[in-house]
């Protein structure tokens, strides 16, 4: 037994030695970051402020759930930082970063007095003591020796991260309280329904407190102010709330119900199509077909035959009469996308359609009526083009009877959180993934990116993010951006000591130096790494792998050739 409790002791160190890496401070932003989390310097005063006006605003007892709550908030998402971890830990293991945690984040000094965990059967079972707890010893300070123990947000945060852990609800009670008197506190937990009274703490972790339902009459409020006006609901493909793109998003509406054709300008990837089909929707055409061609990815002795349609026998290869996109697009819309790269024969055919509604087939002498609203869209300046004799100038006239200019991404950051919002249930669906939205770093990584692809870069982007993460968890950065490819702030983490030591910009840098100087081979550090990736997971070889970056046969194969390479060296030396 003594020798069990000093394996468990050595292993804890250990993991609070890890939780220590994953603290840093960037001077450059003022940040702090638990891992991709960001954290929170406050003064305890400070905190025992707030908790105080809640107290004194909301009452002792809706200020109680408030704080209970807003502890698991904050337990679950620590649970999530160790979740990322958790490879090959044992259950023991797996509650004990909870307590470090706790403790590394000057809540409380956790003692494990007993711990009986056992997630795959879902049993659980712990005690723990509590010393310096900051919310005990300044509820006494404030409002003396309280009746019942008091350590409401503490208690919030050991629910919430053993609940999220276990995958089922467990409670935790503080029998004794520094806030009422007792030397220390002291908590017990267990699955709720082992508790005679849980109707009771259902009751706080479920209620809607007054802040709560402050916090909803404020989102409806703003709703409400998104709706004035408004006679519908934004397309599904559309998204966006900033002053850019209301502007643009207003003049579609009022083209919408008009024949008048359309010019959307932007850069590549700002949704030109979507656009287009947006304004097809909206208008009366919208039971008839929406037509889409890129005049860039046509070869242009092809062009006409797309556009207007073409005769049998017309030219080598033409075996079969078929109508064009004008034809195919009757009574509805054709939208031509990157029409600065229509060659010039093609324009004047164009611009006959636009003034008289005919087309004539290629090899064909026939007219043929059609009724098309037309949208185009560019991403270059059509009148640099008409100045260097590119663009005929008739037809840029005739096209740019209605100008939208679509913004930016980097001129609509405030629809970024909504764009984020709404890929991410997208491509959670398509994935099969259940996801908890970005990690703090990724959001602002996704906020400070300049987007030069746009929006398509920013849905390709997502997408990657949803397949890389682990399900039921948050996309990191690593997971959206390559390495190098997000210039973040000089930062420093917290060495074995507790204090500001190594700069995390560069991680590896010291075994770089040994591989460079000759301290240490090339190979001596890929079998230093795959050793130690080995033995954190316990010999579990997939968690090695996934740990490296590798499939399982990769991490095998370099496994055997360094056994090969060691059984050589020895005969060698023998």
């Amino acid at each position: 037994m003594t020798k069990s409790r000093g394996i468990r002791k050595i292993t804890c160190d250990a993991t609070n030695s890890d939780l220590r890496s994953l603290v840093h401070f960037c001077a450059e932003t003022g940040q702090i970051w638990l891992h991709e989390h960001r954290m929170l310097l406050v003064h305890a005063n400070a905190q025992g402020g707030m908790r105080k006006e809640l107290i004194d605003t909301l009452g002792m007892d809706r200020a109680r759930g408030l704080l209970i709550r807003l502890g698991f908030a904050s337990g679950m998402n620590d649970a999530e930082v160790f979740s990322r971890r958790d490879q090959g830990a044992t259950d023991y293991e797996a509650f004990m970063v909870g307590t470090q945690l706790h403790t590394l984040e000057g809540i409380v000094k956790v003692t494990t007095l007993k711990l009986e965990a056992d997630r795959a059967a879902g049993r659980y079972y712990g005690e723990f003591l509590w010393e310096n707890s900051w919310e005990g010893q300044w509820h006494r300070h404030q409002y003396g020796t309280h009746s019942e123990p008091v350590c409401w947000s503490q208690i919030g945060y050991a629910c919430g991260y053993t609940t999220a852990l276990m995958g089922r609800p467990i409670l935790y009670k503080e029998i004794e309280c520094i806030g009422k008197g007792d030397n220390n506190c002291r908590i017990i937990g267990k699955p709720i329904e082992e508790w005679e009274d849980a109707a009771d703490y259902i009751r706080i972790f479920n209620q809607e407190s007054i802040a709560d339902q402050l916090i909803d009459l404020q989102t409806q409020v703003v709703q409400l102010r998104s709706a004035i006006n408004e006679k519908e609901k934004l397309p599904a493909d559309i998204v966006g709330n900033s002053p850019a793109f209301r502007v643009a998003y207003g003049l579609l509406k009022q083209a919408a119900n008009s024949q008048i054709t359309v010019l959307l300008l932007g850069e590549t990837g700002v949704g030109k199509e979507v656009f287009a089909r947006s304004l097809h929707e909206m208008g009366v055409r919208h039971n008839e077909s929406f037509i889409a061609i890129n005049c860039a990815a046509i070869p242009h002795d092809l062009v006409e035959s797309e556009l207007f349609g073409v005769e049998k026998g017309a030219f080598t290869g033409a075996l079969n009469a078929r109508p064009g996109r004008f034809e195919r697009a009757h009574g509805g819309t054709l939208f031509l996308d990157e029409i600065g790269d229509l060659p010039l024969s093609a324009q004047v055919k164009l611009l006959r359609v636009l003034q008289e509604g005919e087309i004539e087939r290629l090899g064909d002498h026939k007219v043929r009526k059609v009724d098309v609203r037309l949208v185009a869209a560019t991403n270059v300046d059509l009148r640099q083009l008409v100045k260097e004799g590119k663009f005929r100038s008739d037809l840029y006239y005739r096209l740019n009877a209605f100008q939208i200019n679509i913004p930016p991404l980097r001129e609509r950051r405030e629809d970024i959180p909504l764009l984020a919002n709404r890929f991410i249930e997208k491509y959670s669906a398509i994935h099969g993934k259940k996801l908890n939205g970005f990690t703090d770093k990724a959001m602002r990584a996704i906020l400070a990116y300049p987007w030069p692809g746009n929006i398509r870069e920013f849905m390709n982007m997502v997408e990657r993010g949803v397949i890389l993460a682990p399900n039921g968890t948050r996309i990191e950065l690593e997971q959206m951006f390559s390495a190098g490819g997000n210039d973040a702030g000089l930062e420093f983490g917290l060495d074995s000591n507790g204090g500001l030591g190594i700069d995390r910009q560069e991680p590896g840098k010291d075994l770089c130096e040994e591989v460079l100087t000759g301290a240490m081979t090339l190979d001596q550090c890929e079998a230093l790494l795959i050793n130690t990736a080995v033995s954190k997971a316990q010999g579990n070889l997939s968690a090695a792998a996934r740990l490296l970056g590798l499939t399982r046969p990769q991490l095998a194969y370099r496994l055997k050739r360094l056994q090969e390479e060691g059984s050589a060296g020895k005969a060698d030396n023998d």
